[in-house]
C-alpha cells in the first residue's frame, strides 16, 4: 500500500489502509485517516490532521508553512475533514497565531487543480473549487458553494453557503447565499435558482429567497430598511432567515 519510493518521516501517523504513491513525501506531525490515498510526489507536511477516504492526487502541496510574512515558526494546523477530492498542484497552508491557529476544511468537497486555500480558511462541506479557484487568508465558503476557474477571493471574505462565483471573478466583499456573483470588482446579480433547484429547495423557499433579493437588491431601500422588511414579510421562512443573518453580520460588506 506503501510504495517503496515513498518518504515517511517518524512520528507520522498513517492508517494501514492508506495507499501512498510513488516519491510521496509525508512530515513527522501529520495524521493520515482511513482507506485516504496519496498521488505520487504528494508532499504533505506541516501539523497536519487528514481524515478518512480523501483523494489526494499527484503534485498536491498540503500542509506548508503560511505565506503571511508575520508567521514566524508557530505550532499552527490544517484540519481536512473526509471524502475531499484534492486534485493535482493543490496548495492548502496551515494556519497562524494571529487566525486562530488553524485551517480547516470539511467534507466531501472538490479542490479542483492549481486551487489554493490560504491560512487560517474555513471551508465548509461540499464546496467546489474550479481549476486555479484561490482563497486569501481569513476567507470562509460555506456549504455547497462554487467557486468558479481563476476566481480569487479577498482575505477576510465571506461566501455564502450555495452561492456560486463566476469564472475570473475578483472577490473583494461577502456574497450572500444562495446567490451569483460575477465581474471584477464582483458584484451580486441574482440567485442561483438551477442550484437551488438541483438541491432540492422548496418551490415555496424559492419564492421567499427571490422576494428577499428584489427587496435587498432591487428595490431602491437602504439596507437596514430592507432587512427590516425582509424580517416583516418573510422572517418565517428559515432559509431567508440565513441570508438575512449573513447579510446583517457582514463585516466587509455585501458585494451589490
Amino acid at each position: 500500500m506503501i510504495h517503496p519510493t515513498a518518504i515517511i518521516y517518524p512520528g507520522a501517523q498513517v492508517d494501514a489502509s492508506v495507499e501512498i504513491g510513488p516519491y510521496a513525501v509525508i512530515g513527522a506531525n501529520v495524521t493520515i485517516g482511513a482507506r485516504t490515498t496519496v498521488g505520487p510526489h504528494a508532499v504533505i507536511e506541516g501539523w497536519t490532521e487528514i481524515g478518512q477516504d480523501n483523494q489526494i492526487f499527484q503534485f498536491a502541496c498540503i500542509g506548508a508553512i503560511s505565506q503571511d510574512l508575520k508567521y514566524a515558526g508557530e505550532e499552527a494546523w490544517l484540519r481536512i475533514g473526509d471524502r475531499n477530492k484534492i486534485r493535482e498542484f493543490t496548495t492548502l497552508h496551515i494556519g497562524t497565531a494571529d487566525g486562530g491557529g488553524e485551517t480547516l476544511i470539511g467534507n466531501d468537497n472538490l479542490l479542483m487543480a492549481y486551487t489554493h486555500v490560504a491560512h487560517d480558511c474555513r471551508v465548509g462541506n461540499h464546496v467546489i473549487m474550479a481549476n486555479n479557484a484561490s482563497l486569501a487568508g481569513h476567507v470562509t465558503v460555506d456549504d455547497h458553494a462554487i467557486l468558479g476557474g481563476m476566481s480569487g477571493i479577498h482575505q477576510f471574505s465571506k461566501i455564502g453557503a450555495h452561492a456560486l462565483i463566476s469564472g475570473g471573478s475578483m472577490v473583494v466583499q461577502d456574497i450572500p447565499p444562495y446567490t451569483i456573483a460575477q465581474g471584477d470588482r464582483a458584484k451580486t446579480v441574482g440567485i442561483n435558482l438551477i442550484g437551488l433547484k438541483r438541491r432540492g429547495f422548496s418551490s415555496d423557499a424559492l419564492s421567499k429567497i427571490k422576494k428577499a433579493y428584489k427587496l435587498l437588491f432591487r428595490s431602491g431601500l437602504r439596507g437596514e430598511e430592507a432587512l427590516e422588511r425582509i424580517d416583516a414579510e418573510l422572517g418565517d421562512c428559515p432559509e431567508v432567515k440565513v441570508f438575512a443573518d449573513f447579510v446583517r453580520n457582514s463585516e466587509r460588506g455585501i458585494a451589490r
